[in-house]
Formats: structure tokens, sequence, C-alpha cells
């Protein structure tokens, strides 16, 4: 430990937040700043005395902490490493499997940015993929393979001291890393938003172990990212005309093709999510039988309601609580065991006899299972027959473009034709299951093709008709 005796102590300096005043000490030890925050003028006048007192008594000040070696002493040790394990145990039990998995892979992130200089780490993609097995509270421990044992061992012998966070250069590198891709290209907005949220908590957590006086993002002054909403880009979304040519289309896409019509039906006739369409089962649709109409001979179907009580997000067993992938869930941002009634309208209703009468069901009832084994439908498996639907149905040139270009579209559709139709926002907020703030933010998008048709009546209204 590097020790000097060259130690100036400032007075200290009253610093008025947007939501609160913090008391911060700064002093200097061999020519390095150093500085503590506290909540009151007490606390920062007692740890000042205390430095005023070791430095007339002749007491050496370590250089790398800058607290007198008396202090040090006192200072719990506890590597970022170390916090971060703690922290993913902490969260574990109260968070969903993929709010796990963001959480595991925010930690990594910050850990990597909180490695001494000198770290020597097996390749880099090994090192990630142990440290995201580090953060799994329930698969830390093992066994695993000796590349990740050892990965592990390299980053807790290097990581630095959570004491280190308070540097306000350390601190700063650690969010530039956040808001960075491994390409080194600027992550996503909505990315870089919640691994600094990660960060914050555990700043937090740190100052309930104690390893931190308080959250030093509070005193650290950094060039804010602005986020917002991301909005849905009116270029992607359909018309009825072509959803309904797309889905016309997806029967003619092989042999998954057929299997997967009434999946998406529901996303673009109900505005259901993928992980909820996953989760249907029988009982959870209440349709009424097909009418034979004696003078066209045609049977006619009516309205029924999709009773949605549960969602599986797509994500890795060793991620939920009972190692079964994509276990379900409740719906998003709801209680558990609430359901969301939404209309099925006639259309719908016809996909959904057609898809029972000819796949059936699985054992446990649901409409939609995977080819192979029976359980989740897969993205990877929706995802490339909506991408050949799109090449049978579109020129090159729209293919090219952001029209309906992934599955989820199809909801953003199915909202936006629903408030363009007239119903009430609120009833639509209701039945696509968010708030009528995200609804009005986010989704209340005008649909492919519409634009015309609003400057007419716009030009219609200016005219004083």
């Amino acid at each position: 430990m590097t020790t000097t005796h060259n130690v100036r102590i400032w007075a200290v300096k009253k610093h008025k937040g947007k939501t609160k005043t913090t008391y911060r000490v700064r002093w200097v030890a061999a020519g390095r700043e150093f500085g503590e925050s506290f909540q009151t003028s007490a606390l920062a006048d007692s740890f000042r005395a205390e430095l005023l007192t070791a430095a007339r008594k002749g007491e050496a000040f370590d250089v790398e902490s800058g607290l007198p070696v008396s202090k040090k002493r006192e200072q719990p040790s506890m590597t970022v490493f170390e916090l971060a394990c703690s922290y993913a145990d902490m969260k574990w039990p109260d968070s969903s499997p993929r709010h796990r998995s963001s959480t595991a892979e925010s930690l990594t992130r910050i850990v990597l940015a909180m490695l001494r200089d000198n770290a020597s780490l097996p390749e880099g993609k090994t090192t990630r993929k142990a440290l995201m097995i580090a953060f799994n509270t329930k698969h830390r421990s093992g066994p695993h393979p000796e590349s990740i044992t050892d990965a592990i061992q390299a980053v807790a012998r290097k990581s630095r001291d959570v004491t280190d966070l308070a540097k306000p250069d350390q601190l700063r590198a650690v969010l530039h890393e956040l808001d960075r891709n491994l390409d080194g290209a600027r992550a996503a907005s909505n990315t870089g938003r919640l691994r600094r949220v990660t960060l914050s908590g555990l700043l937090d957590f740190a100052v309930e172990k104690t390893p931190l006086e308080s959250n030093p993002l509070h005193e650290v002054k950094t060039k804010k990212r602005t986020y917002e909403v991301t909005e849905v880009d009116p270029r992607s979304v359909v018309n009825p005309i072509q959803a309904r040519t797309l889905l016309d289309a997806v029967s003619t896409v092989g042999k998954p093709g057929p299997p997967l019509l009434a999946f998406f039906g529901l996303m673009y006739y109900a505005a259901l999510r993928p992980e909820e369409g996953a989760s249907l089962r029988r009982n959870d649709i209440a349709i009424p039988q097909p009418q034979l109409n004696a003078e066209t001979g045609e049977y006619e179907y009516g309205w029924g309601d999709l009773m949605l009580r549960g969602a599986r997000p797509e994500i890795g067993e060793q991620w939920t609580d009972t190692g079964e992938a994509s276990e379900e869930r409740s719906l998003k941002h709801r209680a558990d065991k609430a359901v969301r009634i939404v209309p099925c309208p006639p259309v719908l209703t016809k996909l959904l006899h057609e898809h029972l009468q000819r796949f059936g069901t699985a054992r446990d009832g649901r409409l939609f299972r995977g080819a192979r084994d029976g359980g989740r439908i897969g993205s990877t498996t929706y995802g490339r027959v909506w991408a050949k639907t799109r090449e049978i149905v579109f020129t090159p040139e729209v293919a090219a473009s952001p029209l309906a270009k992934r599955p989820y579209d199809l909801r953003h559709a199915c909202v936006s034709t629903w408030l363009t139709g007239g119903v009430e926002p609120t009833r639509v907020a209701k039945w696509a299951g968010h708030s009528l703030a995200v609804l009005l933010r986010v989704y209340a998008k005008c649909l492919d093709g519409g634009e015309k048709a609003a400057r007419e009546r716009a030009e219609r209204a200016l005219s004083g008709w």
C-alpha cells in the first residue's frame, strides 16, 4: 500500500440538487483529489474532523483511497464483482425471467468496465458467458466447464473495489461503456436506459451494504442522453387490404405456414402480443358455432371473446423458476391471475374454428406448439414464415421497406385500425393491455395509405364545409 503525508483538506461544500441537498468533503492526497458526500452537514463535518485529526497526528494517508491508514482498515472491503453477485441474488426472487437476464447483461457490462487495467482474461465471448452464469442465482454454483470457472475466478481477482465507483473519472468510464454495443456503436436509447437503471440500483445497493456513503450518480456530472418512448413507425403499419393479403398468403408458405395463420390472425384482429398468442388455450376462447345460411349455403361466424390469462415470453430455462423454457407468466404489467378480455371479430372466429378443426391443440390445450417437441412456438419459426410471406406478397421495393417488417407490426396495425374506426381510446387501451398514455404516445399512428384521406379531411375542415 502506497502512502503519503502530503495532504490538504478543504472546507465542506454544500450541493443543492433537484431533489435533495448533500454536503461534500474534499481533500487532496499526493496531488490526487478525493471526495465523499453526506446527507447532512453534521456527518460531513464529522468526517472532515477525522481527516484533520489524522493529518495533524502525522498519520499517513493511502494514495489509492485517499483515506488515513487507520480509517482505510476500517472500510469494509468488497469488489464490484462481489457486489454485483449479491445484487443479482437480491433481485432474483421478485424479477421475471426476462428481467433477470436483462439485469445480468447490464451487470456484465458494469463489471467488465470495472476491471483493473492489467486484467488478463479469457477471450471476450467466454468471459461474458461466464459472467452471465455468475449473475444467475440458480446456476452460479455449477458444475461448469473449466473455461467458465477460470474466467469467473479471473474476473473475481481483477475486479476493482466498490469504492472506486465513487471516483468521477471511473464512473464516467462505466457510463460510457453502458451506452455502447460490443462493436463500439451507440446502443439503442432504451437499452442504454435499462443499463443505467441497473447501475443506479447497484449503487443504491452499495450504500445499503456500506461500501459507499451515497450514490455517486447524484454527484457526477455527465452529458445526459434523452430517453424517449419509442414510437411506432407509421411506415410499418399495414392497412386492412394489405393485412388480409398477407394473412391469405401465410397458408401458402409450405408446411409451417398453415398452422400459423390463426397465430398471425390473433395479432392483427385482436392485437395479441406473440407471447400471449403462444399461451392461448382452447378454454380461453369463447366463440359461437358457425351457423349455416340457408339462402347462400355458406356458414356465418359471429363475435366471440378471448380471455387472456397469461403469457409465455421466449426465455431460456436457466432464468425461470421451474426450469422450463418460456414458462407461463402473468400478463404484462398485470397482477397474477388477472384476465384481459379481448373481442374476437367474426373473421377471427372463423380462423380459430378452422385451426382447431385442422390442427387441434397441444396436450395442455394450447392452440399453437412447436413442431418438434410441442413446446412454445418459437420466434425463429414464425419469423421465417413471416419473412417468406412478405416476399410472396410484396414487390422487392416494398419488401425492403419497414411495412409489416415484423409480425409484431400486425399488433400495431390492429390498434391503429381500432382507433381509426372510431373506438374510444380508453377501450382500445383496455383491449390492447396497456395504459392510455402508452396508447396515445406509442400506438396511435396512421395506417399505411391513410395520410391522403386525413389530409383531405383537414382540407375540408379548413374550407369551412
